[in-house]
């Protein structure tokens, strides 16, 4: 059985290499905004779990489409023998410089590839297109024309129609803007043309949304594991009975900061890698919400609690706390430990809403002290970090493998990120309540996991932007 192959075909900078780069996952692919960035064919395997699904070959565009032609109609005899003179085309000019860039990309369509005829939406249509759409025509290849609008998608009819009388199949794919969905659709509607091709294109098609499905959970195995290590770190320093501790408690603070930043940052870059995004560039911006720094202020009114959630959410930590004290005295207190519990929680939620991390120090039995950072008690601190990961997952599960350069990120993540439900706010609550109770205990982060790949799956799948109400003021450490 063949291996799908696709040859990428069009004019010169319309956004081939960017189709290439998006069907085959790889942002290796080399993207210019000059003419001419490819000048020699090379092949891209769509790979899952090490086996090859299909192959994108980018290829040079058009240089002299009309005086190949020309060449090919002064030699032609019936519409049978049309693939035969385009490879006698390819024999008698390979190794001249006259079509260089023709002889180039025909080859591996003369070999069995597939044809992807890229155009750009935002350009008007024009009859120096037709002399190559009338070669890939005549190659008898299966085709399919993408209209890629890289600017305003102001011509696309007008393509369509024209598209339509020299290939069976039209679609209008963004390479930058394109869902996962859009991806997949293309390869089931590629495998109609061409009857040997369908089955292997439909288990390609089933093995991307499984890998897709298996990313994410490791994925939600990272940030899980993240938010384990941040709430339960510390970090601590033995002293002599003497020695003064004030200057060591702002030490250990600020190293207690960096260790969870490091932990966000690591974070972030094993994510990227799932979703092999190898090359993203992330710039340190005031104006890119989530590169501000994990404890600045707008960062916690942004991704974190508003004041009455926090009470809320501390009264149903107490509430949980007193219910096992009424389960100890077998109901004797008729509730009585719950409803106390959740009086003192809400309390605690609220004076602890703006304080990350208490510094103490204990005396040694031996003589000396010890000052300890950690673990934090704020209420607020996993909300952030993990609704902070929720937006950075989104961003980088939507990002094309054709986008180049800094990772976009809005200023009103609000307006990308859905909201979470009460029952998922409440949902991971209660993980964040078992992993600060017992950070050792395998169940609470298996927990913590199950819960973060339901709500990332969710946010994956939601069709609309979140409403600006989605989230709430917040307050921030001091």
């Amino acid at each position: 059985m063949s291996l799908p192959v696709f040859a990428v075909v069009g004019h010169p900078n319309k956004g081939k290499s960017s189709i290439v780069a998006t069907l085959a996952l790889d942002d290796s692919v080399r993207i210019g905004p000059e003419p001419g960035t490819t000048v020699r064919c090379r092949r891209y395997p769509m790979t899952v779990d090490g086996q090859e699904l299909y192959v994108l070959v980018d290829t040079p565009g058009f240089q002299r489409a009309r005086r190949a032609l020309h060449w090919m109609r002064q030699h032609e005899t019936t519409a049978d023998r049309h693939a035969e003179v385009v490879r006698r085309f390819v024999e008698e000019h390979r190794d001249t410089d006259q079509f260089a860039d023709e002889c180039e990309l025909l080859a591996p369509i003369l070999d069995g590839a597939g044809i992807l005829y890229v155009v750009d939406g935002s350009v008007p249509y024009g009859e120096e297109y037709e002399p190559e759409m009338e070669i890939l025509r005549w190659t008898g290849q299966p085709s399919m024309a993408l209209i890629n609008p890289i600017g305003p998608a102001d011509h696309v009819e007008a393509w369509r129609r024209a598209l339509g009388q020299f290939f069976k199949v039209v679609r209008v794919f963004n390479a930058v803007m394109a869902e996962f969905e859009k991806h997949t659709e293309l390869l089931r509607a590629f495998g109609q043309l061409r009857e040997d091709w369908r089955g292997p294109l439909q288990r390609a098609v089933s093995s991307l949304e499984a890998d897709r499905a298996r990313t994410r959970r490791l994925a939600a195995r990272l940030i899980a594991e993240t938010l384990v290590r941040m709430l339960g770190h510390r970090v601590e320093r033995k002293l002599p009975s003497r020695a003064e501790v004030e200057g060591v408690k702002v030490e250990l603070e600020v190293r207690y900061r960096e260790d969870l930043r490091r932990m966000e940052q690591r974070c972030r870059d094993e994510v990227e890698g799932l979703y092999k995004h190898r090359q993203i560039e992330r710039q340190e911006s005031i104006l890119s919400v989530l590169e501000e720094d994990l404890f600045a202020e707008r960062t916690w009114l942004i991704f974190g609690l508003g004041k009455r959630q926090l009470v809320a959410t501390g009264a149903m930590s107490g509430a949980a706390a007193g219910l096992v004290i009424d389960a100890h005295i077998a109901g004797a207190s008729l509730l009585a430990g719950a409803v106390v519990g959740a009086g003192i929680g809400g309390v605690v939620g609220w004076w602890t809403a703006g304080r990350l991390v208490r510094v103490k120090v204990l005396d040694i039995p031996l003589g000396g002290k010890q000052v300890l950072a950690g673990p934090t008690r704020n209420l607020n601190f996993p909300h952030v970090v993990f609704n902070r990961a929720r937006y950075h997952h989104l961003r980088v599960a939507q990002r094309n493998h054709a986008v180049r350069g800094v990772l976009h990120l809005s200023d009103r993540p609000e307006e990308v990120l859905p909201p979470l439900t009460s029952e998922q706010r409440a949902r991971v609550e209660r993980c964040f309540a078992q992993v600060r109770k017992a950070p050792e205990d395998p169940r609470a982060s298996e927990a913590l996991r199950l819960a973060t790949e339901s709500i990332l799956t969710a946010d994956d799948q939601s069709p609309h932007p979140a409403s600006p109400t989605g989230v709430v003021a917040a307050t921030t450490p001091q």
